[in-house]
């Protein structure tokens, strides 16, 4: 990484340097922060905008001074979803064309839910269509009570949020899913708590000391280390057969047996002292 808008970003095999339009990157005191920052287009997505911000999670994932990430906005909106002139080309795309177009969104949907560090999605205004994805894959959303919203509003257009759908299935199970999707309505940040989709949901004055507040749990309570393999796990057990899932698992338990962190934290736990990670 080079400064706070700039970073190296892979493609094609090579690495080139890739300058930030649509989006902020900052890294400071182990915490990378990556902000929607289109806020005349209500930080809605285009193609570029897509590439830049997997850019951004890739470098804040091989960044070993950052211990988590924080997803924020600039303006009213957290993302208004698709940029309009993006969905005008869009309709003139082939089937090749929609392929890769859809394989781009759908890496960095997997890249954020896979990332071997906490993501936090701070919301602080309508988060909608492919929005709302971007917070979903995240591993906490926290909402501002007053202007959060939330929604799967694809099929208002006749289209569907198909990749976002299979995140939002782990994340609040089929039923749940199933109404969001289908009704497409907008959700209230209550709303959407209750429907096991938001982490937590605070006053909108107290929605930066919320993440400031989670953030320093995670660094001061709990291994960077042991919170990776935990998200390994999650990404990778869903699916596999009891046997499978049970024989991986007990690989996982092994090797947090033998990492620094875990040695750390016994010792500390048995000398009654708070580990130093």
């Amino acid at each position: 990484m080079v400064g706070g808008a700039v970073v190296f970003a892979e493609e094609n095999g090579y690495f080139r340097r890739m300058e930030f339009t649509g989006i902020r990157y900052d890294t400071k005191a182990r915490r990378a922060t990556i902000t929607l920052n289109r806020p005349e287009k209500r930080n809605a997505l285009d193609d570029r905008m897509i590439r830049e911000l997997t850019a951004a999670f890739v470098a804040a994932g091989k960044d070993q001074s950052v211990k988590t990430v924080v997803l924020d906005a600039n303006g009213p909106a957290f993302c208004a979803g698709a940029d309009l002139e993006y969905l005008n080309r869009m309709a003139s795309y082939d089937l090749e064309e929609n392929r890769a177009d859809s394989g781009r969104l759908a890496n960095l949907f997997r890249i954020i839910y896979e990332l071997r560090k906490p993501v936090i999605a701070v919301v602080n205004g309508p988060a909608l269509a492919g929005g709302c994805g971007l917070a979903t894959v995240c591993d906490f959303i926290l909402a501002s009570e007053e202007k959060a919203r939330f929604g799967y509003t694809e099929v208002r257009i006749g289209f569907i949020p198909a990749i976002v759908m299979i995140f939002l299935v782990k994340r609040v199970g089929e039923g749940r899913a199933r109404e969001m999707v289908l009704q497409g309505s907008i959700l209230s940040a209550s709303d959407a708590h209750d429907a096991g989709l938001v982490s937590k949901v605070v006053p909108e004055a107290r929605l930066q000391q919320a993440e400031t507040d989670l953030v320093e749990e995670l660094f001061s309570e709990n291994s960077s280390v042991a919170m990776g393999l935990c998200k390994e796990m999650l990404a990778k057990v869903d699916g596999m057969n009891l046997i499978d899932s049970l024989d991986f698992a007990a690989n996982m338990n092994a090797a947090a047996r033998m990492t620094p962190d875990c040695k750390e934290g016994v010792a500390s736990f048995l000398r009654k002292e708070k580990p130093r990670w």
